[in-house]
């Protein structure tokens, strides 16, 4: 039986694995229509923290690419060679250490321990949970001013266990295609 209160928790903290909590800000005095290009601000790809483990050329082309269709699809075009376009892109790949406490109850027929006629011995076993969450954030800059005019972001928590090239990218490609489903501002 106990064990069964213990698979609970693990069971909501890996169904939270699976969704992607999506953000978005943006400048409403911006005619988003008049963007048609965009090129890259360079560093294209900024990491936090910046760890060897985390940066990644390949990370960095995956998420290139995932962005750069994606704004295909939304009418903006690279910007020739040398022109800039209307808008600069960065994206930032952000990893948080972060900590739950679960609490788990035991015994107890209803309500807890020893209430009245319904209740019996019972206990509380507290634990922690450390685990790391990834946020994918795409900042547009407008290229005559500099300053931000959207961005959107995508946060999930990590598994452990390290996916394979091909699920890598696929990943970033869903994910990219979350976060710049909200752009332009409706």
């Amino acid at each position: 039986m106990r064990l069964h209160l213990l698979l609970i928790p693990a069971l909501l903290l890996l169904g939270a694995c699976q969704t992607t909590q999506l953000d978005r800000d943006f400048d409403p005095n911006r005619d988003f229509a008049a963007y048609r290009s965009w090129n890259w601000q360079e560093p294209a790809l900024q990491y936090r923290p910046d760890d060897p483990r985390l940066k990644s050329d390949l990370t960095e082309q995956r998420i290139r690419s995932a962005v750069g269709e994606q704004l295909d699809q939304r009418g903006l075009r690279l910007a020739p060679a040398g022109s800039a376009g209307d808008l600069k892109v960065q994206a930032w790949l952000i990893v948080d250490q972060r900590q739950d406490q679960v609490t788990t109850h035991y015994g107890g027929f209803w309500g807890g321990s020893w209430n009245g006629y319904w209740g019996g011995p019972g206990y509380s076993e507290t634990r922690t949970l450390d685990y790391q969450t990834g946020t994918l954030q795409i900042d547009l800059y407008d290229s005559k001013d500099g300053k931000l005019v959207w961005r959107g972001s995508g946060q999930q928590i990590l598994r452990d266990s390290q996916a394979n090239p091909s699920e890598r990218s696929a990943k970033i490609h869903e994910t990219v295609a979350k976060i710049l489903s909200q752009y332009p501002p409706h």
